[in-house]
């Protein structure tokens, strides 16, 4: 059975400064954060890639990493863009805010024909996510019409950025490992004592930095496609005109599921430690991670051929 890794590559990258985080080099040979994810989705046993970006960022995304990739599994291309709406809907002109990922999911929604996993761009995810979710799906989607949804849940306190508030997941399971609601907090800042919500009025809130969180590893089958497409219909009609800002987002879709028993969501421990460029500061954090995991690790390696070079592409496939 085959399997689709999706790369949600669209957002704009706000906290970043402006300019487009995810192709920011970060290995000691120019590698960006989605080479490594690549390389481990490919190990694990995914198949193809569909890249989800921006018509704006095709030229420079191309030349990063696309035309490198596309020599060594099938890629494809989907567009996120603000104007991409059901028919019957416009958005306010004054919305300058990307719709979500429950809608960058939507943008892919006709070429996704196997059961897939959809990671954000700009998060290191680690070896063993990947692997747990591939073979979940496998084992759990050999009934084509299946509904299945899963989640790589990592611990809080692996998640954390040492330069500012963070958006994560927070989850909670059932003995079995099933998930049991998911909601999507903004502000989670690393403190002394573990992890904590910044509220607005500057009070730290402390949370269990044990417990597991989101950070939008999801995995499922094509028939949550329609599922999504009902729920943005849904999700646009109930929204204000003036409202500029909300977005469709996958934690709290899929926790509406759950909550309308409408799907059961197997949560998928993973104890590796996530880094990311959330802020510029962080780009540094996760280059000096990088060479400590090529340091005491031959797991990480050079993850795709970032020369084009046939002796690289050559290693790369076997």
């Amino acid at each position: 059975m085959k399997t689709t890794l999706i790369i949600m590559a669209a957002g704009i990258g706000s906290r970043f400064g402006g300019g487009v985080k995810q192709l920011e080099p970060v290995g000691p040979d120019g590698e960006i954060i989605i080479d490594y994810s690549i390389r481990d989705a490919l190990k694990a046993g995914f198949d193809n890639i569909i890249f989800i970006i921006r018509k704006d960022l095709e030229k420079d995304f191309k030349e990063v990493i696309g035309n490198r990739i596309e020599k060594i599994c099938d890629v494809s291309y989907a567009y996120q863009e603000l104007d991409d709406l059901p028919e019957g809907f416009s958005r306010n002109k004054a919305r300058k805010k990307p719709w979500g990922t429950g809608q960058a999911l939507l943008a892919c929604k006709d070429m996704i024909t196997n059961p897939f996993v959809v990671i954000n761009a700009d998060d290191y995810y680690g070896k063993e996510a990947f692997t747990k979710v591939h073979d979940y799906l496998i084992n759990s989607s050999k009934d084509s019409d299946s509904f299945v949804v899963c989640l790589a849940g990592f611990i809080l306190k692996n998640t954390l950025s040492e330069n500012g508030g963070v958006t994560r997941g927070i989850c909670s399971i059932d003995e079995d490992f099933n998930l049991t609601n998911v909601v999507e907090t903004h502000d989670i800042v690393k403190t002394g004592y573990g992890a904590a919500v910044l509220a607005k009025d500057g009070k730290l809130l402390p949370l269990d930095a044990k417990t597991y969180v989101s950070m939008n590893m999801w995995g499922s089958t094509p028939k949550f496609l329609s599922v999504l497409e009902t729920g943005f219909v849904e999700f646009l009609t109930s929204l204000p005109s003036d409202d500029i800002k909300s977005e469709y987002i996958l934690p709290t879709i899929i926790d509406g599921l759950i909550r309308s028993e409408k799907a059961k969501v197997k949560l998928l421990e993973t104890k590796d430690t996530w880094f990311g460029v959330t802020y510029k500061e962080d780009k540094q954090v996760v280059v000096d991670a990088i060479k400590l995991l090529i340091a005491t690790q031959d797991t990480l390696g050079s993850p795709t051929m970032i020369k084009n070079d046939e002796d690289r592409i050559e290693k790369m496939e076997k």
